[in-house]
């Protein structure tokens, strides 16, 4: 039996011949696969059941809901679904149980992640599979625990873990920071000479996939669900509605149609094709995601699972043996996803895994003389950004997405089934479950296969990177360009990616920084770059402090409080809601009252049922244009100009949709995203600057803050609109994108005497929490409401027009507020990013959600939501009688709660007084 040092000298002697080394590392089509497929579980379901028989139950005549995929998300999701009192679910399994990618996963939960929303969905999946199944069915799981350790091998990653340690003390998740020698004594056989410290959670474990899926199965079963294995779906039927929607109508197999209005696709690596049968894009790629299973070694028993990030590798207890495996540099992707692959593996590539075993033999060096009793190498999917595929589909109403998990299905399964359950039941999940929605993508990136290639191995190779606060892709860039790109570019501007979008994030006038082709950080024998200076910039950001260019972002920031910036904000979302109904529609989506005359602009917020805030935004009311165009549309009825942030506009274009097709309002919804650039100036001068390019009156009187006309700018007409996201005196154009450098042109010379720059988002971010302004998905998510979020002035209660989410949000304030947005400010100036704990009176009430240090007033503000400890309304006295502390890393520093913004909280400046 080969040793791991053994296997580690042989795949390192071996070279194939150059042409041959390209295409296996990339490609699987010269990988075999095995026709022994040892996995270290003691049980699976493979041997159940002889291949190739009929289903296992008939098949129904219709279902309310319809489950493809018998993995971990699909298991999970029938059991919610059940659980929540639909027993009209079919769960159809082409083969068994778990046969896909669930049967061979290494089954690892972690309790602590960077996201609160994790740290709560995984907390779920722990409960359901280490108590309620128990409960409910009397078998056990599987579910060992054997704690976690986490291992830091620099102070950045010791950082990061102390980050960890901070928000699990909001959730009560037992964690410890330990020394290299407490370390030693936790794991005798661990080599702690090179180690920072570790973070160690005593409660983390490891699942076990035929006994946690069968346990599920039996639990939903019970409840009325239908599981049938040995029935492969080979076609989805579907239906337009009358407002011209295509909606789910059936589900197609080999034995039988099931009429059902919903699916949902659980079929991880084999999403794609199920997606292709309803004309659904499923961004994600297969890749060969291997681990080998030593032999016995002596005193591993009852160890903790293992991550050491800094060399790629987890160590995972498997009785009295180990479980080695990581992520590579170089996966091989599966080219060509087969059909009939049940329970299949492939043959292990030693010169792609090589790579973990010198870090594995470092950290237990008794590796070195053990040996493999089994390589287990299977397929596994992954996405854009390392995240799950989850809701309904923008392209079919009824399809549902559960799938894409990135080799974490079994840990994230129980919080996410129950999450995408509530979902189909009600429209929308409990959590804030953005980050795992497919809307979060927009649909010219879901088929996108060049994005989505690069973008997933790049998001696989850095998994095990350390989180840091300013990262952006290297990949998958320059999809998205708008008109000021090469202008901004040439100036020094260093982007950011957001949607695709290339945004600006910062000025660096000292070079120009264009974001290459992406190089696969040189796998695949692709040549690296080198002399990058955009990658050199950003790596120059990889920090916890305060990063180097803080001082530029400074400078951004006071110049325009004490002068005036230029903002291209052009990757925004443009939206015109048009039609008959339009005015219907619009005061059913928005929760202010925007029956204005045309040339006023609300900031308002839409809802979902439950009153969560599903989008903030600017709504002003328009004429219909003399001539269709993207800046003033023909049409007939009402009409209102929305204006959106790009990072989440297919999130908001989707979300009005949908409601307009379940209310049947007649009226439409036009995007002009790509065909108008925005150009914010904002100051104290952009007043005597813009009034030499707009050709009108922009005194108060004739220009009131909060209005918006079509003038002249350079000659071209575009759309004024005087409004602020930094609290200043500013005005947004809004200018056909055929004219927009023109017009920036034609600012920037002349603000030129006022000493007028350049700015960035990183500015913005300062800028507007300085002015309390809310980010949505940072401090204002949709499981938040408007009361808790400080915004009940957007929402139109004194009226009687009946709005999404009313009921809600007049329950909630009838009830009172039970958790609410906080500002915080500390006097000790030092870096935070969100995830901080906050301390009310010594006991933790709430993490910060968004943080950024306020040049203008030199201290570092932080949001966050508190609770009550107690479990009472958190009314302004409660915020304004506690004494708080925020915990960064550990480390607790004294804050002051502040119920009004610390800047301009008499908002003078946005109208012009200063």
């Amino acid at each position: 039996m080969a040793t791991l040092k053994q296997a580690f000298r042989i795949a390192s002697s071996f070279q194939p011949p150059c042409p041959w080394r390209h295409i296996r590392l990339f490609s699987s089509r010269t990988t075999g696969q095995q026709t022994e497929k040892s996995v270290p579980y003691q049980k699976t379901l493979k041997e159940e059941a002889p291949q190739g028989q009929g289903p296992t139950k008939p098949v129904p005549a219709s279902a309310d809901v319809v489950v493809v995929g018998g993995g971990s998300l699909g298991c999970q999701t029938t059991y919610h679904l059940a659980k929540m009192g639909v027993t009209n679910v079919v769960l159809l399994e082409r083969d068994r149980l778990t046969s896909g990618t669930t049967w061979h996963t290494a089954g690892l939960l972690w309790q602590l992640r960077p996201s609160d929303v994790e740290v709560e969905l995984l907390a779920h999946t722990r409960t359901v599979v280490s108590q309620d199944l128990e409960q409910e069915t009397g078998l056990h799981t599987g579910w060992i625990q054997n704690g976690g350790l986490f291992i830091a091998s620099n102070k950045q990653r010791l950082d990061e873990y102390k980050r960890l340690m901070s928000l699990g003390k909001v959730y009560g998740i037992e964690s410890y920071v330990l020394s290299p020698g407490e370390t030693k004594d936790l794991y005798p056989l661990m080599n702690v000479d090179d180690l920072y410290g570790t973070l160690y959670v005593p409660k983390d474990g490891t699942m076990d996939p035929a006994g946690t899926c069968m346990t599920l199965a039996r639990a939903a079963t019970a409840r009325g669900a239908l599981v049938i294995e040995n029935c492969p779906v080979i076609g989805i039927e579907l239906r337009e509605d009358d407002m011209g929607a295509r909606r789910v109508a059936a589900v197609v197999t080999d034995h039988g149609t099931i009429q059902t209005p919903c699916v949902v696709n659980c079929m991880g690596v084999w999403a794609q094709s199920l997606g292709k049968m309803a004309g659904v894009n499923v961004p994600l790629v297969a890749m060969h995601h291997a681990y080998v299973v030593t032999e016995r070694i002596e005193g591993i028993q009852n160890m903790p699972n293992v991550r050491d990030h800094d060399t790629s590798v987890y160590l995972r207890l498997q009785g009295d043996a180990l479980s080695v495996g990581g992520y590579e540099s170089n996966p091989i992707f599966w080219e060509e996803v087969l059909d009939k692959f049940a329970f299949g593996l492939f043959d292990l590539d030693w010169d792609v895994f090589t790579q973990h075993i010198e870090g594995a033999i470092n950290r237990v060096p008794v590796l070195e003389k053990t040996g493999i009793k089994s390589t287990v190498c299977g397929p596994e999917s992954f996405t854009a950004d390392h995240k799950p595929l989850m809701g309904e589909a923008p392209e079919v109403r009824g399809f549902f997405l559960g799938c894409g998990f990135n080799s974490a299905g079994m840990m994230l399964g129980g919080g996410c089934g129950k999450e995408l359950a509530h979902w189909i039941i009600h429209g929308y999940p409990e959590k804030d479950m953005y980050g795992y929605d497919i809307r979060r993508f927009h649909h010219s990136l879901t088929n996108n296969n060049r994005w989505i290639r690069e973008r997933s191995h790049e998001s696989y190779a850095k998994n095990y990177s350390v989180v840091f606060p300013y990262d952006e892709p290297l990949a998958g860039r320059n999809m998205r360009k708008d008109p000021l790109h090469e202008e901004l570019l040439q100036q020094g501007c260093v982007f950011q990616e957001r949607h695709g979008w290339e945004r600006p994030g910062w000025f660096h006038p000292k070079s120009e920084a264009p974001v290459l082709e992406y190089d696969y950080y040189g796998a695949y024998d692709q040549t690296p770059h080198e002399d990058y200076e955009y990658n050199r910039l950003l790596s120059d950001e990889y920090t916890f402090d305060f990063p180097p260019h803080h001082n530029v972002i400074r400078n951004e920031c006071l110049t325009c409080r004490n002068a005036l910036a230029v903002f291209d904000m052009s990757y925004f979302g443009k939206f015109y809601l048009v039609g008959p109904e339009a005015k219907r529609a619009a005061d059913w989506l928005f929760t202010a009252d925007v029956s204005k005359p045309p040339g006023a602009t609300v900031y308002t917020c839409m809802l979902n049922m439950r009153g969560g805030v599903e989008s903030d935004l600017t709504v002003s009311a328009i004429d219909p244009g003399t001539q269709d165009s993207a800046l003033a549309p023909a049409f007939e009825g009402d009409g209102y100009y929305l204006a959106i942030g790009g990072a989440v506009a297919q999130h908001n274009w989707s979300h009005i949709m949908t409601v307009l097709q379940d209310k049947k309002f007649q009226c439409q919804l036009i995007d002009q995203s790509e065909q108008l650039g925005m150009i914010s100036i904002q100051g104290p001068y952009s007043r005597a600057v813009l009034q030499e390019v707009l050709e009108t009156d922009l005194s108060n009187e004739a220009f009131p803050f909060s209005t918006h006309k079509l003038v002249k700018a350079a000659g071209c007409t575009v759309r004024a609109m005087r409004l602020s996201f930094v609290g200043e005196m500013g005005w947004e154009l809004h200018v056909p994108k055929e004219h927009c450098v023109r017009v920036y042109r034609s600012v920037m010379k002349a603000g030129a005497r006022h000493g007028i720059i350049n700015a960035g988002y990183r500015a913005i971010d300062s800028l507007s929490i300085e002015k309390g302004y809310r980010h949505w998905h940072a401090d204002l998510r949709p499981d938040d409401t408007p009361l808790e979020a400080g915004l009940a002035f957007t929402c139109k209660l004194k009226t009687h027009t009946p709005f999404l989410g009313r009921e809600a949000i007049e329950a909630q304030k009838a009830a009172g507020i039970f958790r609410r947005l906080v500002c915080f400010t500390t006097d000790e100036k030092v870096p935070m990013f969100g995830l901080e704990a906050i301390f009310r009176n010594g006991k933790a009430v709430g993490h910060i959600r968004r943080a950024d240090f306020g040049h203008a007033i030199n201290k570092t503000i932080a949001y966050g939501y508190i609770r009550d400890p107690d479990g009472g309304p958190v009314s302004l006295d409660f915020v304004k009688s506690g004494e708080y502390t925020l915990e960064r890393m550990g480390v607790p520093y004294a804050a002051k709660a502040h119920t009004r913004t610390p800047f301009d909280p008499e908002n003078k400046r946005v109208k012009g007084i200063y």
